[in-house]
């Protein structure tokens, strides 16, 4: 038979177990190792329950003694095990961060979705409407001359109409275009009739910056010119393109004057409760015709004008036309 070991012997072996668990915690380089050695000593078979198993062949007034040396050493053990594992965590950590280089001049990987400002999905409503009538797209020039802006469309100098539409003139005879009309004269110079045009692009006047007016908007006009065509044409024209987009309101004309249409009509539509004025149209006057070429007796055709920040602008209850242009994401957001 074994010797019944005694309380010093005991005591001695837990004192060379904390020595060796200290050593061993130490030496530990990460955390399975320390979750090894923590199952090692403090298991249910690991050492120190090992040696308590001795403890109940001790004399009884001698295990109370024994049961609190193991219960310094247990606590000791699991401090050592929660600092090493915290240094190991750290020293791991830091050696990752040596490792991995940030560049933080590179520009962001993320880019935040966009859509499409109110703008830009009005004038893509608008000539998506118009293409479902067969018009097709033409575009022209920002920067025009007085004869496209102005003289093609019946409009010589010193007429009263130059005064309504004041622009911002270059050298070389050659100005800021007021309207999308001269994309009409253009396309006609190069296309004989029939034609079904619409002509999206910016504008530019010399109007005093307010809630509704800026001196650089948009503008979309649509032309029409073939043999027979009457003002019914226009105005079904005008009333079908009106009730897809703003839907299906009362609409009127009433007679108007514009030096390159004759007759020539204001278009208003009942919105809320209340007759708004939303676009101008009329017949294309004969003398624009014959400057063109083309015999006003076999052709004849309407041409329609509209501002597109004001059916955006009543399309979306906005109060300031200047909203449009401030990029302001907390207003753009909102479409």
């Amino acid at each position: 038979m074994s010797a019944t070991p005694s309380l010093q012997e005991l005591t001695g072996q837990l004192e060379q177990l904390e020595a060796q668990a200290a050593d061993a915690i130490a030496a530990a380089t990460n955390a399975s190792d320390l979750e090894s050695l923590r199952v090692g000593l403090l298991g249910k078979k690991g050492q120190l329950s090992a040696v308590l198993g001795a403890m109940g062949k001790l004399a009884a007034e001698e295990r109370p003694l024994m049961g609190q040396r193991a219960n310094v050493l247990k606590e000791l053990v699991q401090g050592l095990l929660s600092q090493r594992l915290e240094a190991v965590k750290s020293a791991a950590l830091w050696e990752r961060i040596s490792q991995e280089t940030l560049d933080v001049t590179a520009p962001s990987s993320f880019i935040p979705p966009g859509h499409r400002h109110p703008l830009i999905s009005t004038i893509e409503e608008i000539v998506d409407i118009f293409a479902g009538l067969g018009y097709r797209v033409e575009e022209g020039p920002e920067i025009e001359t007085d004869h496209y802006n102005f003289t093609a469309l019946n409009i010589p100098p010193h007429h009263p109409a130059r005064d309504m539409q004041d622009t911002f003139y270059l050298s070389g005879n050659e100005l800021l275009r007021t309207h999308t009309s001269p994309v009409q004269i253009r396309h006609l110079e190069k296309n004989p009739p029939p034609v079904r045009i619409v002509a999206p692009g910016r504008v530019y006047r010399r109007d005093a910056v307010d809630a509704t007016h800026s001196p650089v908007f948009h503008q979309v006009e649509v032309l029409a010119i073939d043999e027979g065509l009457d003002f019914s044409h226009l105005r079904g024209t005008v009333t079908t393109f009106l009730q897809q987009f703003f839907g299906d309101l009362p609409v009127r004309f009433r007679a108007s004057y514009f030096p390159f249409t004759e007759p020539s009509a204001e278009v208003d539509v009942m919105w809320r409760g209340r007759w708004l004025e939303v676009m101008g149209c009329g017949m294309v006057d004969p003398a624009v015709l014959e400057g063109l070429g083309l015999d006003p007796e076999r052709w004849s055709g309407f041409a329609a004008g509209l501002g597109v920040e004001r059916f955006c602008m009543v399309r979306h209850g906005i109060d300031d036309i200047r909203r449009l242009f401030t990029s302001d994401l907390r207003f753009l957001e909102q479409f």
